[in-house]
C-alpha cells in the first residue's frame, strides 16, 4: 500500500474531575474510528488523547476527599485511560499534563510569551466560575450565570497575568477567512466569528494567584499557569515540541514538517479555545496552525446535557456489561449526527442493537454460514453461474468503499457507516431474491447455488473489512466465521475472494437478539445506584464531606414560605426493612402513615443495619414522585442529617407521635 503521508489527530484532553460518561467517551471512540479508517487509507497516522490535570477545581475536590491533588487525579487519570482502553481506542500516546516533560514547557513557553511582550501583569475583577476555570463580564452572563455551562458564578479579584489577544486578532480572522474548512462545521465558524473575533477580543487571563494546584510560573512563584494555555499545549508539547527550538523526532514529523495537526477533535462547548486562544499560542510561537478543528455536537439523555448533578448520566462500562463493546461503539458513531446533538437511552441502545446489528448483520452471517455449512459441509467455490439479479449486488458491494472513503473525508461517520450497512441489508435482500433453500432442492441446480453462496460472502467480506475502522472486533470474528482474510481498502472496489475458503462449522452468533423486559433488572440497578449516589451528593443521604458542604450551600439559599408549604413531611413507622439484594447502598423499607402502606427505599445501608430501624418513627418526605429503584418502587425519602464525621442520624420526633402525624 502506498504512504500517503502522515496524519496526526488529537481528541480534547479529558478534565480529571471525576469519571467521564458516555458523551465524553463517543469523542474517543469517535477520533479512534477516524484514526483506524486513515491507517486503512495508508496515512502514517499519530494518535494523541490525554489528561487535563491542574485547577481550582482540582485542587478543592482533592482536598473534600483528604487526598493531595496528585494523588486525587493519579486515580482519576487511571479510570479515564481505563474507560478508553476498554473501548479499544488505539491511541499512540496518552498525555498527562502533569508529565514532567510538559510541565517544564509550559513555563518556558509562558517565560517566551512574556519575553516577547505578549504576557503582562495586571489584575482580574469579574464574576467567576470555579467549574470552568473562567472569568466572566456581568454582560457576558446569561441570567446572572455562567454562559459555558450555566452554573452559578461569584465576584472574584486577583493579580494575574495577560495574553494580549488583539495584537493577532486580525492574523486569525484573515486565516479563517482564507482556509474555510479550517473550522468544521460551518456554524461553529460562523459564531466564533460574529460573537467573538469580530467583536473584537479581550485580553485573556493566563495566570492566577488564588490558588496552587497548577504548573508554577517560574519566575513569579506567587502565581500559577492558567488552565488554558497549560492544557492546548498539549498538543504540542505531546510530540517533543520545545520552546528553545529543540524539537524531538515526532515534532517534527507530524506538526511542523505536517504544517500543524490534520484534526482537532473536540466537543462544540470547548470550541472557543481551539479556534481562538489555541491558533493565538500557535502564532505567538511562530508555529503551523491546525488544518481543521472540528467542534462535535453532544450526546444528550433526555431534555438536556448529561450532569451527575440531574442524575442522568450513562457510563461506558455500565453500557459495555449489558450490550458489549462494539454495540456501544456502533451506536455513539451511528446515532450521532454531523452537526446536531444525539440521544442515548437504554431503550434506544437496546432497539439499536436489535434492529441493526442483530437483525441485519448478525442474522445475515448467521444464515449464510448456516447454509454454507448445510449444503456443501461449509466449503465456499465461485462456479460463475451467473444470473441478472446478481449485477444489483455486486454494484453495491463494489460502490461502497468510494461512498464511505468519501463520507469519511468530511469527517461525516454516521453517513460512512450508513453505507456499509447498506451492504449487508442489500445481501439479506438478495437472499430473498435467490431463494437458496429452493435451489438446495434442485440437483441441476448446485452450481447457481454455490455461486450464490460465494456472492453473499464476498459481499460480507467487503462489508467486514469496511466496517473493520468501526467496530474492530466484530469484523475480525466475522472473517474467523467466514473462514477467510478481511481485504484491505483497495481490494474492497472489486468482487472477489481467495477460492475455497470453508466457513467455520461451529458459528456463534455475532449479536444474540436481546429483551428489553430481561434487560430491566440490571438497568434498574445501575439507575438506583447511581441516583443514591446524586441523592449523597445532595446532602440527601450524604457520606462524603463534598456531598455535606453542596447541601450547606443549598440550605443556606433563601426559599419562601409558599416554597416550604408545598413539601409534605410526615412521621412514618418502619414495620419491616431489608437490604436490597442488587445494591450495597439500598435498604428498602416498609413505612405505616397512619391507615396507610408504604414501599420506600433510601440510600442509608453503610450507616444502619435493617433490623436497628424496624419499630422507628422516623420523619418522610411523602409527595415526592414515586419512582423505581432496582426494581422496586419507591414512594417517598427519609430524612436524615450528617455531623462532620460522617455519621448519620435520622430525624426522629421529640415524643411518642402517632405514624401519620404532619410535620409542619
Amino acid at each position: 500500500m502506498k504512504n500517503k503521508g502522515t496524519y496526526y489527530i488529537t481528541t480534547a484532553i479529558a478534565y480529571t474531575s471525576g469519571k467521564p460518561h458516555i458523551g465524553n467517551t463517543y469523542e474517543i471512540v469517535l477520533a479512534d474510528a477516524i484514526a483506524r479508517f486513515k491507517r486503512a487509507q495508508g496515512y502514517d497516522v499519530f494518535f494523541q488523547t490525554g489528561t487535563d490535570e491542574h485547577g481550582q477545581k482540582i485542587e478543592d475536590k482533592a482536598a473534600a476527599q483528604g487526598v493531595t491533588p496528585k494523588a486525587f487525579v493519579d486515580t482519576v487519570a487511571g479510570t479515564i485511560k481505563g474507560i478508553w482502553d476498554l473501548m479499544q481506542t488505539s491511541y499512540d500516546k496518552f498525555i498527562r499534563t502533569t508529565d514532567e516533560y510538559h510541565e517544564k514547557q509550559v513555563q518556558k513557553i509562558f517565560k517566551k510569551f512574556y519575553e516577547q511582550g505578549d504576557i503582562y501583569k495586571g489584575a482580574y475583577e469579574g464574576m467567576y466560575c470555579t467549574p470552568c476555570e473562567s472569568f466572566w463580564t456581568e454582560s457576558q452572563l446569561v441570567e446572572g450565570k455562567c454562559p459555558d455551562c450555566g452554573r452559578e458564578v461569584k465576584p472574584a479579584k486577583e493579580e494575574a497575568y495577560f495574553f494580549k489577544m488583539g495584537k493577532y486578532a486580525d492574523k486569525l480572522i484573515e486565516h479563517i477567512n482564507t482556509h474555510p474548512d479550517f473550522i468544521q462545521p460551518v456554524s461553529r465558524k460562523n459564531e466564533m466569528m460574529n460573537n467573538f473575533l469580530l467583536k473584537g477580543l479581550q485580553d485573556l487571563c493566563v495566570s492566577r494567584s488564588s490558588f496552587k494546584w497548577g504548573i508554577p510560573v517560574d519566575f513569579d512563584s506567587r502565581h500559577v499557569v492558567y488552565v488554558w494555555l497549560d492544557a492546548l499545549t498539549n498538543y504540542i508539547t505531546g510530540l517533543g515540541f520545545d520552546a528553545d527550538g529543540n524539537h524531538g523526532e515526532l515534532y517534527k514529523k507530524y506538526w511542523q514538517n505536517n504544517h500543524g495537526a490534520d484534526l482537532h477533535l473536540i466537543g462544540k462547548d470547548i470550541i472557543r479555545f481551539h479556534t481562538i486562544y489555541w491558533p493565538i499560542f500557535l502564532m505567538a510561537l511562530g508555529e503551523p496552525l491546525p488544518k481543521q478543528i472540528f467542534g462535535h455536537p453532544w450526546l444528550l439523555q433526555g431534555e438536556g446535557k448529561m450532569s451527575k448533578s440531574k442524575g442522568n448520566v450513562v457510563y461506558a462500562d455500565d453500557l459495555v456489561s449489558l450490550y458489549g463493546v462494539d454495540a456501544v461503539r456502533y451506536f455513539v458513531l451511528h446515532e450521532m449526527p454531523f452537526d446536531n446533538d444525539g440521544q442515548i437511552s437504554w431503550e434506544l441502545v437496546t432497539e439499536r442493537y436489535n434492529s441493526d446489528l442483530a437483525n441485519v448483520l448478525g442474522n445475515l452471517v448467521s444464515r449464510t454460514v448456516a447454509m454454507s455449512n448445510k449444503y456443501f459441509g461449509g466449503k465456499v467455490q465461485n462456479t460463475n453461474v451467473c444470473e441478472p439479479v446478481d449485477e444489483d449486488l455486486k454494484a453495491v458491494v463494489t460502490g461502497a468503499k468510494a461512498k464511505v472513503e468519501g463520507k469519511m473525508n468530511a469527517l461525516r461517520v454516521a453517513d460512512a457507516i450508513t453505507e456499509i450497512m447498506n451492504v449487508f441489508r442489500r445481501a439479506n435482500k438478495y437472499i430473498d431474491e435467490t431463494m437458496p433453500w429452493a435451489l438446495a432442492k434442485d440437483e441441476s441446480k448446485q452450481d447457481r447455488l454455490k455461486t450464490v453462496l460465494y456472492n453473499l460472502s464476498s459481499a460480507i467480506i467487503t462489508g467486514a473489512s469496511l466496517l473493520e475502522s468501526f467496530l474492530p472486533e466484530t469484523a475480525n470474528k466475522i472473517a474467523l466465521q467466514m473462514g477467510t482474510a478481511l481485504k484491505t481498502l483497495e481490494q474492497c472496489e472489486a468482487f472477489d475472494l481467495a477460492d475455497g475458503f470453508t466457513v467455520t462449522a461451529t458459528p456463534e452468533p455475532l449479536f444474540a437478539r436481546l429483551d428489553m423486559k430481561v434487560l430491566e433488572p440490571a438497568i434498574d440497578k445501575i439507575i438506583a445506584e447511581q441516583m443514591a449516589s446524586v441523592q449523597a451528593a445532595q446532602g440527601k443521604t450524604a457520606d462524603t464531606k463534598e456531598a455535606a458542604k453542596e447541601e450547606k450551600q443549598e440550605k443556606a439559599q433563601p426559599i419562601t414560605i409558599d416554597d416550604f408549604a408545598k413539601i409534605e413531611l410526615k412521621v412514618g413507622e418502619i414495620i419491616a426493612c431489608e437490604r436490597v439484594a442488587k445494591s450495597d447502598k439500598l435498604l428498602h423499607e416498609t413505612v405505616k402513615f397512619g391507615d396507610e402502606i408504604r414501599s420506600i427505599c433510601s440510600g442509608i445501608a453503610k450507616h444502619f443495619a435493617p433490623e436497628d430501624l424496624i419499630g422507628k418513627k422516623v420523619v418522610f418526605i411523602t409527595n415526592l414522585p414515586p419512582r423505581k429503584m432496582c426494581g422496586i418502587v419507591s414512594e417517598g425519602m427519609i430524612l436524615a442529617a450528617e455531623d462532620k464525621n460522617g455519621k448519620l442520624a435520622l430525624i426522629t420526633p421529640d415524643g411518642d407521635v402517632d405514624s401519620g402525624a404532619t410535620v409542619g
